[in-house]
This record gives C-alpha cells, structure tokens and sequence, in this order.
C-alpha cells in the first residue's frame, strides 16, 4: 500500500472534530424539555427515526390538560415506548400553606415516581400567580417548600424550575429582541409583567430563585429556559460559577442566544465551550390536540405536530453544531450556525441529560 493511500484510510477512520447537517439523524440526542398533551403515536415514530429521546414535562399551566390527564397521557405514551419516551412530573400549589399539604405533595410526588415519573417540575406560577391560604403570594424560596424539596434531595430526584419569564417580559413590545416573546406575551397578558408594575420585578424573582439554589447545595437543579438568563450569556455564567449544582436547558430560547450570537458570534461560542457540561438540550415544542381558537405558544402550536418538530429539531442542530447560516424569523435575520465541536455536541444533545437524569447507557 502506497503512502498516500494509507494515508487516505486513515483521514477517512478519523472522525471530523464536527458534525454536519446530514449527521442529524445518525447521532443518539435527548430533548429535555418536551410537553405531550395528547397520545400521539407519529411523533414516537418521529422521535425514532430522527434518534430522540424525550422528557415529557408535566406542568401546572392552565392552558394545559388537567394535571391528572397529563399524567395518564405521560404514563400511555411511556408504555407504548420506553426506549424513546419519558416524563417529569409535577405538583398542585392548591392548598399550599394549610395543614398535611407537604406530607400529601410527597406522596403524590412518590406515587409519581413508583409510575415513571424521573423528575419534577415546578414552575413560574410560583412566584408570579401562586398563593397561600391567607393571599400572600408564594415564591420559591418560600421556607414551607423545604419540606418537599429537602425530600427530592433525599431521593435524588432532579427539579426542574421555570422561574420568571424572558427578560423581555418586563419591557415595551417594540424593546423585545424577540418577535416569539413579542407574540407569547401578547396573547398572555397576564404573564406580561410590562402591563403590571405592580408585580414582583424580574430582579426579585431572580434573587428569590437564587436564594433557593443556594439554600439546596445538594439538590440536581435544571434552571429551564437558561433559568431566565436567556439575554446575557455573561449573567447565565456567573450564575453556573455561583450555583454548582446547576445546569439549565435552551427550550423556546434559541432565538435569544441568536441575537447575542448575531452580535458576537465567537463570545457565545466560547460560553457554550467553557459550560459544555452544564448545558441541556430542550425546545419546549408542545403536542397538543389542534385548536384554531388557542392562543399563541411558544413555540406555536401546529396542526402537524411530528412535521413542526422535526423542522425545530433540524433547525436548531444546524444552528449549533454546523457553521451554516439560516433565516429565523423570531429575529427577523440571518444567523449562523456556533460549528460546536463534536464532543461538545455530544454532551449538550445527549451526554449531560442522561447524567443529570440518572439514565443508563
């Protein structure tokens, strides 16, 4: 064998230090941040074919199916595939305050958890809509609250925490950077904090988060959404340097990154480098039965669910792990792609969540 040739066979065993768009389907990936609001037989087929796994979340949100419903539709989709299909669940803040609601939240937590369930989620009702007995709003580092997490601690079960909103909540519509947030709180008045100045400020939320993480060293803490830091990958890095114990996932906040990446490309790249282990890959796409009367989501919801999430699914893979510029049209501009090396793909897709998760393989 001549040199060349040998030389020519080895360059061709030796994997690329990145990925290109046509590795998608060819690489094992993990959505961290998935809602199923509906038996829905083609997206298992979907996440199959396109090498997902899922962790569908379930949350107290009113635009969702009861709590209870969620949960069976959780618990059927598992069944028909647990290599593909997973659940986080959650728990009502009806009651919170009054006598027995810890020991009853644990017990519904540990019913949940004997059925599947391999997290919990709690989410920005807490701190934003949720109160006691006595109409004292609830925040997260509200001391009645230990109970139950000093509880996931003990079993090891991570908590994932949508806290706040995107920071574009607390501004005019035409300051948002996003038009996707500019639509959300548009058809959500209630969650847009600009309309009401009489709400906790987003700052109080944040410090209310943090003093939880920090009160709870030991408990696995996914900060959903960047954990509300989507706007400045300077603020989410102090964040990881302050809170050991914690990573976030980017569902519904590409679009954020992309402005900022927009603005200094090498500077976010450089972040998801330095925090490729803390980092989880999630969309937040939600399947939900088709209702042209329902109001905006984000993302949106569609009447061709297993279509829209591949096209999410593919589009933000270019994004991150290809040098490929796109049209995304929460921007209104072109944005190219971070080109993440490899192995740092392999840790945001699929590494970090089968670790944070306590899942085999």
């Amino acid at each position: 064998m001549s040199l060349i040739a040998a030389l020519l066979m080895a360059s061709a065993a030796t994997p690329s230090a990145h990925y290109t768009e046509a590795d998608f389907a060819r690489v094992a990936k993990f959505d961290s941040h998935f809602h199923a609001n509906v038996e829905d037989p083609r997206f298992l087929a979907l996440a199959k074919r396109d090498r997902f796994e899922v962790l569908s979340i379930n949350v107290d949100y009113p635009d969702f199916p009861p709590l209870a419903r969620q949960a069976a539709i959780a618990r059927t989709m598992r069944a028909a595939d647990p290599a593909h299909f997973r659940y986080a669940t959650t728990f009502s803040m009806a009651g919170f305050g009054t006598p027995g609601w810890t020991e009853r939240t644990i017990a519904q937590l540990d019913q949940a958890f004997a059925r599947g369930a391999i997290a919990v989620k709690v989410w920005k009702n807490i701190g934003m809509v949720a109160k006691d007995a006595s109409g004292k709003r609830v925040f997260l580092d509200d001391p009645r609250l230990d109970g139950v997490m000093t509880h996931l601690e003990q079993r090891g079960i991570p908590l994932i925490a949508h806290q706040a909103e995107p920071k574009n909540c607390w501004l005019p519509l035409d300051q948002m950077t996003t038009d996707n947030d500019r639509e959300y709180f548009k058809a959500h008045p209630e969650y847009y904090m600009y309309l009401h100045p009489e709400e906790p400020s987003y700052e109080a939320l944040m410090a209310a988060r943090d003093r939880f993480v920090a009160r709870h060293p030991k408990l696995a803490f996914d900060g959903a959404h960047m954990a509300s830091l989507e706007w400045s990958v300077d603020e989410l890095a102090r964040f990881f340097d302050r809170y050991p114990n914690t990573v976030v996932d980017l569902a519904a906040r590409l679009s954020n990154l992309q402005v900022q990446s927009n603005a200094d490309l090498a500077k976010v790249r450089a972040f998801f480098i330095k925090y490729q282990d803390r980092i989880l890959y999630g969309t937040d796409l939600t399947d939900s039965p088709p209702d042209p009367a329902a109001r905006a989501q984000n993302p949106p919801a569609t009447s061709d669910f297993p279509k829209e999430a591949d096209r999410v699914w593919r589009a933000d893979w270019r994004y991150l792990a290809t040098p490929l510029p796109q049209r995304v049209d929460a921007i209104g501009a072109d944005a190219k792609g971070l080109n993440l090396p490899r192995a740092v793909i392999d840790k945001i897709y699929w590494g970090n969540a089968r670790r944070f998760f306590h899942l085999a393989g």
